[in-house]
Formats: C-alpha cells, structure tokens, sequence
C-alpha cells in the first residue's frame, strides 16, 4: 500500500473511533452522573528515504472527556446526593477505588450506602459511610456532613485526581485516576434529594455525528478515486 493510502486509511480509523464515541453519548444522555467523550486528533510525522518527502498520518487513539457539571433534578430521595461544583464521590468496589459523579445510593443488608451495583460510598477519610437500622431521618449538609436523628455520622468527601489529565473513563459513570485522588481543594457543595444528569447536549451530538459521517464519506470516495487512478496507471503500464 501507498503512502496516501496508509495516511487515509489513518483518518478513516479516527473517523470510526470518533463515531463511536459520538453514539456512546447520545445513548448516555439521560445517564445519571454521566461525562460526555470526544477524541483528540494528532499529527505522527515519520521520515523516509532521504529525498523522499515525510510521511503524515492522524491517530485519534486519545479520549477526552467533558467535566463541565450537569443539570440538576430533584427527587426527594432520602440517598439520592448531587455535588455543585468541582469534585467525585469516592467509591470502593472489587477491583478499587473509583471515582463518580453519580450520587444515587441506597443502604445495602449491611447498613452501607452503595451505589445500584454494590460500590461502597467512602467518606473524607476513606471509610464505608454506616446507616442505623433504625435511623428515622437522614439529612445532608451543604459540607457532606451526614447525620441521622440529629446526630452526625460521616462526612462525606469529595475527590478529583491528582493529575486531572489522568482520568480514565471505566465501566458506566465510574473512573479511575491510577495517579491517586486528593480532597477537593475548590468550593462545592453536596445537595439532598437531587441527581446530577448526564452532561451530553444530544442536539450538538447529532449534528456532530452527522460532520463526522460525511467527513467519513468523502475519505471514503477520495480513497475509492484513489484505487481507481492506480488500476488505471497499472493497466496502462502493462498494456504498453
């Protein structure tokens, strides 16, 4: 294969990953907690022979993803938290700590509040947050202090990565920073009975998928010509 081919058959590749990216956040719009996705494009820059020019060709094997905060919905839910401003809940689960923005818990057999699927919340010290079995009301100050019956149990930590670039998106709404996570250093608050939503426009994300088609379209003609033009020179080359 060619050099045009390879530098096009790059892009096409970029084009694919993006497009997957795009449909994973319009099917997660309305995902609680959920950080929308992108790809960062790059130029790799290879040199040939000597006289011949250099090689260019795009990778897109880099994901970025939007922290900007969601739109906040009320439920009334007892367990159902929403942080205002910078920062993650921290979460214990069977492979580590993870961080989320999603704040819907429920108290497992055991008393601890767990997310849907089992993570434990964990408080500004790192430790399972406990529920009296017989605890009549539960309530949330703006710090994350948490108490029941009037009386303070935990105080629930907010989070962000050490290195923010750090930040890998894992399974659902959950990430992990391997570079390790420190308390949140800027003002934010936690508010009770609210979720956090998803933070994807679907609007912007079809007409963003939409670019991303035709731009895979054109790629896709432009190297279809490309073939054509070969066939041709060989068949000439050949002939004579």
């Amino acid at each position: 294969m060619d050099n045009i081919g390879y530098t096009s058959l790059t892009r096409q590749s970029g084009l694919m990953r993006e497009m997957q990216s795009i449909a994973n956040n319009i099917a997660n719009a309305s995902t609680t907690g959920f950080r929308r996705e992108g790809v960062i494009f790059s130029e790799y820059i290879h040199a040939l022979e000597r006289g011949d020019p250099s090689l260019s060709m795009a990778t897109a094997n880099t994901r970025a993803l939007n922290l900007e905060q969601g739109a906040l919905t009320q439920t009334g839910g007892t367990f159902d938290f929403a942080i205002e401003g910078d920062g993650f809940f921290l979460l214990d689960g069977p492979t580590g700590q993870f961080l989320t923005r999603a704040g819907v818990f429920t108290p497992s057999a055991e008393g601890e509040l767990v997310t849907p699927d089992g993570y434990r919340l964990l408080d500004g010290g790192g430790s399972p947050v406990f529920i009296p079995p017989d605890a009549k009301t539960v309530s949330m100050a703006a710090d994350g202090t948490l108490s029941a019956d009037g009386r303070a149990l935990a105080l629930i930590g907010l989070f962000t990565p050490v290195d923010q670039t750090d930040l890998q998106h894992r399974d659902g709404v959950r990430f992990e920073a391997p570079g390790g996570v420190e308390p949140t250093l800027t003002e934010a608050s936690i508010l009770q009975g609210f979720v956090e939503g998803s933070n994807v426009d679907p609007i912007a994300e079809i007409a963003r998928m939409i670019e991303v088609q035709r731009s895979y379209e054109l790629g896709q003609k432009f190297m279809e010509k490309e073939d054509e033009r070969i066939r041709s020179v060989t068949k000439t080359v050949i002939g004579q």
